[in-house]
């Protein structure tokens, strides 16, 4: 699978509650559900008005269906090509 960095705009979410992020999340997880291996949410960076999501799957195309059942809105789907951290300079 690829992964792949989903910006949603969503006015406000960063001042959502626990229980609406909930809400949310329950959202996904069904949606994910229904879609089957083909799709995993990694997590999630929620900010003031937009969240940056980490999934992997099969293509692009399970991102857009994932959003279709879900009900959140995609802005941008990024795929990543390579992973770097701090220990990456030990390389």
């Amino acid at each position: 699978m690829k992964r792949y960095v989903i910006e949603r705009d969503i006015p406000g979410i960063g001042e959502f509650s626990l229980t609406e992020l909930c809400g949310a999340a329950r959202a996904s997880n069904q949606a994910l559900a229904t879609i089957g291996p083909r799709i995993q949410w990694q997590h999630s960076y929620v900010a003031a008005a937009k969240t940056f999501c980490i999934y992997l799957a099969e293509s692009e195309d399970e991102i857009k269906r994932h959003a279709e059942l879900s009900g959140i809105p995609v802005s941008k789907i990024t795929e990543v090509s390579q992973i770097i951290d701090p220990l990456t300079a030990n390389n």
